[in-house]
């Protein structure tokens, strides 16, 4: 596993107003990666796992059901059990693909629709 030193590990992003749902699922993405650096750890050892199998391309969400499980089920008594909203997923596989860019691809990514929707929030 290629393994970089994650810089500054805060990642929250401050808007002056949420102008899309893109931006809201962002800003709630963020505040929970920063909340919860052991997802990230989790996530990333998953994915290097099946790059390291051969896999050439693998879904965000399955990586994001094994992330569930290890944190549930009791692998690790340290982590604190919480839930991953399923929106995050496609934000970890973007934020893994632009952290390694040696594997751009890995994931198959849909166009994020969020954008042109008005936040939910207030």
């Amino acid at each position: 596993m290629s393994e970089q030193p994650m810089p500054n590990h805060q990642c929250t992003l401050a808007f002056e107003a949420e102008k899309t749902r893109y931006d809201e699922m962002l800003l709630e993405w963020s505040r929970f990666h920063d909340a919860h650096p052991e997802v990230w750890k989790l996530f990333k050892r998953f994915t290097f796992d099946r790059i390291e199998r051969g896999f050439r391309h693998y879904g965000a969400g399955a990586i994001m059901e094994r992330v569930r499980w290890e944190t549930s089920a009791g692998a690790d008594p340290e982590l604190e059990e919480f839930k991953i909203n399923n929106n995050h997923r496609a934000f970890y596989a973007r934020f893994f693909m632009g952290y390694y860019p040696e594997h751009e691809g890995f994931f198959r990514l849909r166009e994020q629709t969020s954008e042109a929707d008005r936040p939910r929030g207030g």
